[in-house]
């Protein structure tokens, strides 16, 4: 705008008066221009923390770091990797180890991801504590068994928090048997829903639905959840969760109730560990359990 000004009075042949007004009023403007574009782009120091309308999606966030899986999905063309330890103490016979509990995540767009995973349990009992699978059968606890399924399926993100409207998605997902006694093929469908607090909390729910089986008996099972997530500091984040497990049309019907605290530490942007315990609230639930873990994105 200056130089366009400039040749238009020169091309007019003013008096050097007029021409030197023209130039300041020029440099003041500029000057304006320059100190506005500054205060309109902050520096990096100074950008304002992500606000309740503002998930921090530039950092990662698994399934595996509480019982309820979390709301959101991976980005577009990234991987998440998941994979964690979970020691199980049952009340009667045997305590049963689940690992490597992997899931592999990968964003095919905006909206849809992808889930592949496998894991291996040994135990008088099926582990019942990790989000990432589907429950396969409840073990009869007289005997040691051991079992591996492979895990597949999507997730879809439904909507974005807007005001009162939570962030949410659902995930389907099957598992099968790879190894072990038992050859049912389950289905679940996981509706979860969640809020993001301008302190930094969320609160995530879910209500899981998945069918399962057994020697000879098929049935339902609902698994109601809801996890209460707060900042530590910077790297640091804990949670307080609450579990259940209900059978639907089995023999004989089974309900087990659990709360659970964790902790988890953000290496990286793209890389947590964490570990979350627990303990059961009724008679059928077990004993105690701890579970450890980590998320890897790409």
């Amino acid at each position: 705008m200056f130089l366009e000004l400039w040749k238009s009075k020169v091309s007019s042949n003013v008096s050097s008066s007029q021409l030197c007004k023209l130039l300041g009023l020029g440099l003041l403007s500029l000057s304006a221009q320059v100190g506005f574009a500054q205060q309109e782009q902050p520096s990096d120091t100074m950008r304002s923390a992500p606000t309740a309308l503002e998930p921090e999606e530039d950092e990662i966030v698994t399934d595996r770091d509480s019982f309820t899986p979390s709301a959101q999905t991976v980005n577009k063309g990234r991987t998440i990797f998941e994979a964690s330890y979970s020691f199980i103490d049952n009340r009667a016979g045997y305590e049963t180890h689940s690992f490597p509990e992997i899931l592999w995540r990968y964003g095919l767009n905006e909206k849809w991801e992808l889930r592949l995973g496998w894991n291996y349990e040994i135990g008088a009992e099926n582990s019942i504590v990790s989000g990432n699978g589907t429950i396969a059968e409840f073990g009869s606890g007289s005997e040691v068994e051991q079992a591996s399924r492979l895990l597949f399926g999507v997730k879809r993100s439904l909507t974005r928090q807007e005001g009162i409207i939570p962030h949410s998605a659902i995930i389907i997902q099957g598992s099968t048997p790879t190894s072990g006694e038992n050859n049912f093929t389950s289905l679940a469908i996981v509706p979860v829903t969640g809020w993001r607090f301008r302190n930094g909390w969320t609160w995530d729910s879910a209500l899981r639905f998945s069918t399962s089986g057994g020697d000879g008996d098929t049935f339902n099972l609902w698994d109601p959840s809801t996890v209460l997530k707060f900042p530590l500091g910077e790297r640091y984040q804990g949670h307080i969760e609450y579990f259940g497990i209900r059978t639907q049309g089995r023999e004989v019907e089974t309900s087990q109730h659990f709360v659970s605290p964790g902790l988890h530490y953000l290496v990286s942007r793209d890389f947590e560990v964490g570990w979350r315990s627990g303990w059961g609230l009724n008679d059928s639930s077990p004993n105690f359990f701890f579970n450890f873990g980590l998320g890897k994105r790409f």
